[in-house]
């Protein structure tokens, strides 16, 4: 049974540090494509960072240079450290996992989802 639990968020100042972890069970973590995805209040889930079976990345253009998305192996799980963290960044953040895709995708289109984990970011 596929199960994803997310951890690490949390309130935050502009300009800080977080790192979300997702706790992958019922599969390998470095066998799936696995993605890291954001919802704030009356806006649609959106893409931010995704690593595919292939261990290649993609990042949402909104974070490039500022998160960075990562396999623990042995740990199974799926992290994204968050740096320079900005207001805009506040929302929900969801991990999810696919079986289907060899490469990276940002697509909302995932099998699997955790529950969600917030981030708050203040000015």
């Amino acid at each position: 049974q596929v199960q994803l639990v997310e951890s690490g968020g949390g309130s935050v100042q502009a300009g800080g540090s977080l790192r979300l972890s997702c706790a992958a069970s019922g599969f390998s973590s470095s066998r799936y494509c696995m993605g890291w995805f954001r919802q704030a209040p009356g806006k649609e889930r959106e893409g931010v960072a995704a690593i595919g079976s292939n261990g290649r990345t993609t990042y949402a253009d909104s974070v490039k240079g500022r998160f960075t998305i990562s396999i623990d192996n042995a740990k199974n799980t799926l992290d994204l450290q968050m740096n320079s963290l900005k207001p805009e960044d506040t929302a929900m953040y969801y991990c999810a996992a696919d079986p289907r895709w060899w490469g990276p995708v940002l697509r909302p289109e995932y099998v699997y989802w955790g529950q969600g984990t917030q981030v708050t970011v203040s000015s």
